[in-house]
């Protein structure tokens, strides 16, 4: 490609369009993709990985573009367009239902590709159920950092090593109710301001635990109620081939409460969204 800068803004144009034409409710972009430009058009909206591209944002203040944040991890086109869109829902700048436009190329590269979607439409990424918004019972911030610290496991693993993890957030007591442990809990005994999954801290201290068998059980708060849980609840019946006991766990237990679990696969490094007893998105490990 002898000009990929040109055809970032060639790109961008026919995203314009194509929006207008079929009413699109926004084009969504990671900042780091696109060329140096003066605007972004109207519907745009921003991600940004970290600090740098938060940066870069600010220039574009003037065209009103929104802007989501996602976790800073390797992942391939595909990838990036589900991490962005599952932000941008449970942030409700899109809804299921919604067409949009992503603008997405290589990971940290150059826009190369546009990705037209309804959101909804393909399983794979989400599927619509009854339950209500995930900011409705789960804080949008904790949500984001379950998947962020999933995320993460899933690409490094701990200290180098592959690891799989199952985590539930939300409607924690009626989860509790449906689990009993396997270890002595580590989080009982301190201060909820201490065990929520908000605080920095905390980050390296749910990593350090996730070698252990079980679940962890985390409010819509974020506070951790316990790690090393045996969910009672399973399903096997309807999961994709290949996926073992901590997913049939993990649609066991979302298909009996209004949790959202997030599993992370010690095979592959995969990492999966679980609601309402089904898989609705999953983001694979690039070469782990």
């Amino acid at each position: 490609m002898d000009d990929p800068a040109g055809v970032s803004r060639l790109l961008l144009e026919s995203a314009t369009t194509l929006a207008q034409t079929t009413n699109a409710r926004a084009i969504i972009v990671y900042v780091d993709a696109l060329p140096e430009l003066e605007a972004v058009p109207p519907r745009t909206v921003l991600v940004a990985r970290d600090k740098h591209d938060l940066d870069r944002i600010e220039k574009f203040a003037e065209s009103n573009s929104r802007t989501i944040t996602v976790p800073n991890v390797t992942l391939d086109r595909f990838g990036q367009v589900k991490l962005a869109a599952i932000i941008a829902l449970s942030n409700r700048i899109i809804d299921l239902g919604d067409t949009v436009i992503f603008l997405t190329g290589p990971f940290r590269s150059l826009t190369d590709s546009i990705v037209v979607m309804t959101i909804g439409a393909e399983y794979e990424l989400f599927d619509t159920t009854e339950q209500p918004s995930i900011d409705e019972h789960i804080k949008r911030a904790v949500f984001h950092r379950v998947l962020s610290i999933a995320l993460d496991l899933g690409q490094h693993g701990r200290e180098g090593k592959p690891i799989g993890a199952l985590l539930v957030v939300g409607d924690a007591k009626h989860v509790l109710e449906q689990s009993e442990q396997m270890i002595l809990n580590p989080f009982k005994g301190y201060h909820e301001k201490q065990r929520n999954i908000l605080d920095e801290q905390m980050t390296e201290t749910v990593k350090e635990f996730s070698s252990l068998d079980g679940a962890f059980i985390i409010r819509g708060s974020g506070v951790i109620e316990t790690a090393g849980a045996r969910l009672k609840a399973g399903i096997s019946e309807g999961l994709p081939s290949g996926l073992g006991a901590r997913h049939a766990a993990a649609a066991g237990i979302t298909a009996n409460t209004k949790s959202i679990a997030i599993t992370v696969s010690q095979s592959d490094g995969a990492v999966r969204v679980w609601r309402a007893g089904r898989m609705v998105a999953s983001f694979e490990a690039p070469g782990r």
